[in-house]
């Protein structure tokens, strides 16, 4: 069954076009009905990042709580896992982050999560979608009976210990050069000061949100600008968030991108020789790179695959006892920590190997060479494209041709109309060739 507002992560779209206050509104209150539960007062957190839109969102969402008796507590700026990890640790019913991750400022979005800080089932969102398109009148609370709002103060000096523990105690980043990238987004405050209070010497970049920068030309989506401070400022390593913090990814000593793959590997190996997986591997999706799978296969542990989503990856990790998955994007989910993907804490572990490797960024974190992968993207306008018998028998072809040593990976968008294509294996020629042909036929079919 199909959804109307719900997405693969939570609901987005352009702001103010999309995401009015007036959907806004409906929201809050279609999931303050939804969460309650007994005869307790019920609360709700709700987080934002820096975009301007975030103000009419917040205030909208706020309406529509408190005029179904749910209190709120506003947390402001703050990333996405943190007020994961603030539903569970203040007893609230329902936690909402304001953000479009890493999307450009005009667009942004309402993320949500249940008492205990894990985004919502597709079941649960359907139950909320129903209620959002029923007239609520009668529904909504007596004048005595409305919610109250106000902002909390402490919120970020909680998540920023809360990070911080994840490390092993006593360990400490002095000596350490970081330049942290916040992508003028969510964290801009609590990466650079836990860095710090962890000893680094912390060079922030990114963290000067006026509204309208967030992601622009910066953060994990656009490295670029992180990679030069690195070598300008010969620093040991450099942190990217993206615009709500809950992806990664690394830049080493030289200037060079690492991604979420190798980050995983990075993890899955310390964790394995600390005895710390709870499985003999971890899980990604079906875009992982075939040398992070070979890798790992060479250290006694599997590659779970999964659709594209962070909330796939986390369904098949709870249900089959993994504690560590993730996304080549840099979405890290350590499930020993968190409910989500937390961009600051995965950084964190990769610091911890590199203190006690004592090496450069650069061995540290290159554990494999990724194999030649290519991915593009045809727009079909719609229909069922997939099922013309050209476009199987391109698709079979290309499999046929990448043989046992690679993987086609065909993945329509749920979000546009665009297909993607995806083929990766030990010749760069035979992988063009295969994606070029079935990108062909699927144009041609269009």
């Amino acid at each position: 069954m199909s959804r109307k507002y719900f997405g693969t992560d939570g609901i987005r779209g352009r702001a103010n076009s999309v995401i009015t206050p007036e959907l806004a509104m409906k929201v809050g209150m279609a999931a303050g009905l939804a969460f309650q539960r007994g005869e307790h007062r019920h609360r709700v957190v709700i987080g934002k990042d820096t975009r301007l839109s975030g103000y009419m969102i917040e205030n909208a969402l706020v309406a529509g709580f408190t005029a179904v008796g749910v209190d709120v507590m506003l947390l402001g700026p703050m990333p996405t896992p943190a007020v994961a990890m603030l539903t569970n640790s203040l007893r609230c019913d329902i936690g909402v982050m304001i953000s479009a991750s890493h999307n450009p400022y005009d667009d942004n979005g309402i993320k949500l999560f249940g008492p205990d800080g894990f985004k919502l089932s597709d079941e649960t969102e359907r139950s909320i979608e129903a209620l959002i398109d029923t007239n609520l009148s009668s529904r909504l609370a007596g004048s005595r009976d409305l919610g109250r709002a106000r902002r909390i103060d402490d919120v970020r000096a909680r998540y920023i210990e809360f990070a911080k523990r994840t490390l092993p105690r006593q360990l400490r980043l002095d000596g350490l050069r970081v330049v942290v990238d916040c992508a003028n987004g969510a964290a801009y405050k609590v990466a650079p000061e836990a860095l710090w209070e962890l000893g680094a010497d912390v060079i922030p970049i990114g963290v000067e949100p006026d509204g309208y920068n967030i992601n622009k030309d910066v953060g994990s989506t656009a490295p670029d600008a992180l990679a030069r401070k690195v070598r300008e400022l010969r620093a040991d390593i450099g942190i990217a968030l993206d615009g709500d913090a809950d992806r990664v990814v690394i830049v080493d000593e030289k200037g060079h991108v690492i991604d979420g793959d190798q980050l995983m590997a990075v993890v899955a190996s310390d964790w394995k020789d600390e005895g710390k997986l709870t499985q003999p591997g971890i899980v990604a999706t079906v875009m992982s790179n075939l040398g992070l799978e070979r890798y790992l296969g060479g250290l006694g542990l599997q590659l779970e695959r999964t659709a594209v989503g962070d909330r796939y990856v986390l369904e098949r990790m709870r249900a089959q006892g993994y504690n560590v998955g993730g996304e080549q994007s840099g979405h890290i989910i350590l499930s020993d920590f968190a409910t989500t993907g937390d961009g600051l804490v995965a950084a964190l572990q990769v610091l911890a190997v590199l203190k006690k490797a004592d090496r450069p960024v650069s061995e540290v974190c290159h554990r494999f060479d990724p194999l030649p992968q290519i991915l593009k993207n045809v727009r079909t306008g719609g229909g069922k494209v997939l099922d013309d018998p050209k476009v199987a028998k391109a698709i079979e072809g290309a499999r046929k041709q990448l043989g046992d040593s690679g993987r086609l990976v065909i993945r329509p968008s749920g979000t546009e109309p665009v297909i993607r294509v995806m083929a990766e294996g030990d010749d760069r020629v035979s992988v063009e060739t295969a994606v070029d042909e079935v990108i062909e036929a699927i144009t041609k079919a269009a």
